[in-house]
C-alpha cells in the first residue's frame, strides 16, 4: 500500500510535468498543497466520480485557481472522466484542463476560479444554498440535504478585499459546513508577501465570527486529518484551518521562493525533484497501486446509494417535497408556468400604470414569486431603494435558514459571486440589487456570471442621470455600454412595466446565461401595444411606432427615453413624417434574431436614425451610422433634481425633435 506522502507526491509529479510540457503555468501550489488535498480527498470527500452532478455531494472549490493542475491531477487520481491525455494537454486549444479551472469544462470542477478571491465567495454561497435547502427540505428523520463546502485558497485570495466582503458575511450567517483551508505559504508572485501583507490572519476571521485552526503542518498528514476531523465538528460556524506549507514542495532549489509560482522548474530542477522525492518514473506514468489508492469510485458510489436510499424513504414519507427537491435540483421551472407568465403580462398590459420599473419590477416579483420557491433574492444594503423585497420574502439568519432573502449589506461583489454561488450549487434561481453605478464594484463577478452560462438576475436600479441630486458619483453614464460589452450577458431596459415583466420572465426562462435588469427611479408610462408587439418583446427589439409606408426616420430609444421617442413621433407625424419608433429593451437578445427579422425592424435601407438614451453616446453608432445622430450623455451628470437635468443635458422633446429635423432636412 502507498504511503500518503507516496499518494501526494503523484499529484506533484503530474503537476511539474504538466507544466513543463506546457511551458507554462503554476507548478508551486498544487506541489505545496499536495499533501493536504490528499487528506481530504481521501479521507473526508465525500462525491463520486461516476456522477459529479450528484445532489448531495461535497462541493470542492480551488480558489486559488491558478493552481489547476492540482484540481486536474485530483479529478484524474480519483477516478473522473479525465484521462490522462488530457493532463498532458495542460493549456492547449480545446482541451479539457485550460490554464484556469472552467466550469462546464471538466468534469468535477464546480466553479470557474482563477480571478483570486471569487471562488471563496462562489464556496460562501454554495455554504449557503446547502443551508437554505436543509432547512426548506429535511424534515424529522429525514436529513436530504447534508454536505460540506471545502475551499482551498492562497494568500492572494484574502488579500482581495472580496475575502472580506464574502468571509465577514459567513461568519454573520453562521455557515457552520463551509470549510476553508489557508495555504500560508508566505509568497505571491513578487516574492516574500511579508512586504505587502502581515495581517493578522486568524485574528482577523475570528473577528468575522470564524473558528480559527492554526498552525496546521500543511506537510504533516495527521496534523491535517486532526485539524480537519476538528474544523468539521464545530457546525455553528465556519472554519478557517490555516495550514504552514512551502511553495513548491519537493523541487530543493526552488521550493520557497516566488520563482515557482507561476513558471516551469525546468529540467534540471524536475529531476532534482525526483530523486528528492524518490519518484522514479517517468512523465505522466502512474503506477497501478498509486491508482488503486486513489481511485473513489467504489467509495463514491457506495456513498450515493446511501443518500439514494435517504431519498427513497424522504419520497415514501414526503411525495410532493420530493418531487419538488427533484425540479429545484435539476433546474426546471414549475409546470404551467409559461401560462402563468403570458397572464401576468396580459394583466399590467390591461392595468397601464405609470410606475417607475424599480417598482414595477417589485410588482413582477410579486407576480412571480408565489409559483417559484426557487427564488433567494438580497440586495446591497439598498432593499427599500432597489425594491428586491416582496411580501413572501423572509430573511435568512445564522438562527433560520429557512428564508428566501439575503440581506448582503454594503458588499456588491461578494453578493454577486455569492449569488454565482448560489447558482452553481443547484436548487435556487438568485438576484440581487444594487444602483448600477455600483455594478463597476461587482463587474467581475457579472463577467464570471456571463463566462460560466449562470442563470442569475442582477437588479440595477437607479439607471441614469435620473436619480437626480445625488449627482454624478451616483448617476451612471457609461454603465450600460460597460454591461453591453460582456458577452453572453442579458442586458434589459425595459421602457414600461410591461417590458419590466417580460425582462423579468426573460431572466427566469433563461438558462445559458445570467441577465441585468436595469430600472428607472422615476415614474415612466405604460406604452399602448398591441398582441404582436406584446409578443415581440421577448425578442429585444420591436416596432412600437410606425407609419405608411418605408419611414424616412427611425427613432431608436430604451428605457425612460422610450417617451420620449414617441412624443417626438407624435409631433412629427402630425407634421406629415413618416417615422418608426423601436424600443430595444434587450439589445442582446435583439441581435440574436435572424437577419429576416432584424431588417424587417430596422431596415438597412433608411439610414436616417437618432437613438435616444440617458447613456453614452459611444454605443448606438453602430445602430445610427455616421449619417445618423444620438442624443446622449458626452460627459458625466450633475447633482440637480432630475427633471432639471434631463432638461440640461437635452433630454427634451424639443432637442429630439430639432435633432431630427436637422436630420430629414440634411
Amino acid at each position: 500500500m502507498p504511503s500518503r506522502r507516496e499518494l501526494a507526491n503523484a499529484i506533484r509529479a503530474l503537476s511539474m510535468d504538466a507544466v513543463q510540457q506546457a511551458k507554462s503555468g503554476h507548478p508551486g501550489a498544487p506541489m505545496g498543497m499536495a499533501d493536504i488535498a490528499e487528506v481530504l480527498w481521501n479521507d473526508f470527500l465525500r462525491h463520486n466520480p461516476a456522477n459529479p452532478g450528484w445532489a448531495n455531494r461535497d462541493r470542492f472549490v480551488l480558489s486559488n485557481g491558478h493552481g489547476s493542475m492540482l484540481i486536474y491531477s485530483l479529478l484524474h487520481l480519483s477516478g473522473y472522466e479525465l484521462p490522462i491525455e488530457e493532463l498532458r494537454n495542460f493549456r492547449q486549444l480545446h482541451s479539457r484542463t485550460p490554464g484556469h479551472p472552467e466550469f462546464g469544462y471538466t468534469p468535477g470542477v464546480e466553479t470557474t476560479t482563477g480571478p483570486l478571491g471569487q471562488g471563496l465567495a462562489n464556496a460562501v454561497g454554495m455554504a449557503l444554498a446547502e443551508k437554505v435547502l436543509a432547512a426548506q427540505f429535511n424534515r424529522p428523520g429525514h436529513t436530504l440535504v447534508d454536505h460540506h463546502t471545502y475551499c482551498f485558497a492562497g494568500d492572494g485570495c484574502l488579500m482581495e478585499g472580496i475575502s472580506h466582503e464574502a468571509c465577514s458575511l459567513a461568519g454573520t450567517l453562521g455557515l457552520g459546513k463551509l470549510i476553508v483551508f489557508y495555504d500560508d505559504n508566505g509568497i505571491s508572485i513578487d516574492g516574500k508577501v511579508e512586504g505587502w501583507f502581515t495581517d493578522d490572519t486568524p485574528g482577523r476571521f475570528r473577528a468575522y465570527g470564524w473558528h480559527v485552526i492554526e498552525n496546521v503542518d500543511g506537510h504533516d498528514s495527521e496534523a491535517v486529518k486532526k485539524a480537519t476531523k476538528e474544523a468539521r465538528s464545530v457546525t455553528d460556524r465556519p472554519t478557517l484551518v490555516c495550514c504552514k506549507t512551502v511553495i513548491g514542495f519537493g523541487a530543493p532549489n526552488a521550493c520557497g521562493t516566488h520563482g515557482v509560482h507561476g513558471a516551469p522548474l525546468g529540467p534540471d530542477e524536475i529531476q532534482a525533484t525526483r530523486e528528492f522525492l524518490h519518484w522514479e518514473h517517468v512523465p505522466f506514468e502512474i503506477p497501478q497501486p498509486i491508482y488503486d489508492a486513489w481511485n473513489a469510485a467504489e467509495a463514491g458510489a457506495a456513498a450515493e446509494a446511501e443518500w439514494n436510499a435517504v431519498l427513497q424513504a424522504y419520497r415514501k414519507a414526503h411525495p410532493e417535497m420530493a418531487d419538488e427537491f427533484d425540479r429545484r435540483m435539476s433546474g426546471e421551472l414549475p409546470g404551467h408556468f409559461d401560462e402563468h407568465a403570458e397572464a401576468l403580462l396580459r394583466k399590467v398590459a390591461d392595468q397601464a400604470e405609470k410606475v417607475a420599473t424599480r417598482k414595477a419590477s417589485q410588482n413582477a416579483l410579486e407576480g412571480f414569486g408565489p409559483y417559484l420557491p426557487e427564488f433567494i433574492g438580497g440586495s446591497a444594503d439598498l432593499t427599500g431603494s432597489n425594491n428586491t423585497n416582496w411580501s413572501g420574502s423572509t430573511p435568512v439568519s445564522a438562527a433560520d435558514g429557512d428564508g428566501n432573502y439575503i440581506y448582503y449589506g454594503v458588499r456588491e461583489f461578494a453578493m454577486t459571486a455569492i449569488q454565482n454561488g448560489l447558482a452553481l450549487h443547484g436548487g435556487f434561481l438568485p438576484y440581487g440589487g444594487t444602483f448600477l453605478v455600483f455594478s463597476d464594484y461587482a463587474r467581475n463577478a457579472v463577467r464570471m456570471a456571463a463566462l460560466m452560462k449562470l442563470r442569475n438576475v442582477l437588479v440595477y436600479t437607479h439607471d441614469s442621470i435620473g436619480l437626480g441630486e445625488d449627482g454624478p458619483t451616483h448617476q451612471p453614464v457609461e454603465h450600460l455600454a460597460s454591461l453591453r460589452l460582456i458577452p453572453n450577458l442579458h442586458v434589459w431596459r425595459p421602457c414600461d412595466t410591461v417590458e419590466t415583466v417580460a425582462a423579468w420572465r426573460s431572466a427566469i426562462e433563461r438558462k445559458d446565461g445570467p441577465s441585468a435588469l436595469v430600472l428607472t427611479r422615476q415614474g415612466l408610462p405604460c406604452q399602448e401595444r398591441g398582441a404582436d408587439q406584446l409578443a415581440d418583446i421577448r425578442r429585444g427589439g420591436y416596432v412600437l411606432r410606425d407609419c405608411d409606408g418605408e419611414p424616412e426616420l427611425i427613432l431608436l430609444a430604451t428605457g425612460s427615453e422610450v417617451e420620449l421617442a414617441v412624443q417626438a413621433w407624435e409631433r412629427l407625424t402630425a407634421d406629415g413624417r413618416r417615422v418608426r419608433v423601436v424600443s430595444l429593451p434587450c439589445i442582446e437578445l435583439f441581435e440574436a434574431q435572424d437577419a429576416a427579422y432584424r431588417n424587417a425592424v430596422l431596415p438597412a435601407t433608411v439610414t436616417c436614425r437618432l437613438a435616444v438614451e440617458a447613456g453614452h453616446v459611444d454605443y448606438w453608432w453602430k445602430y445610427v451610422g455616421l449619417q445618423g445622430a444620438v442624443v446622449g450623455m458626452h460627459g458625466f451628470g450633475e447633482s440637480a433634481p432630475a427633471g432639471d437635468l434631463f432638461k440640461h443635458f437635452g433630454f427634451t422633446v424639443e432637442n429630439v425633435l430639432s435633432t431630427a429635423q436637422r436630420l430629414l432636412e440634411s
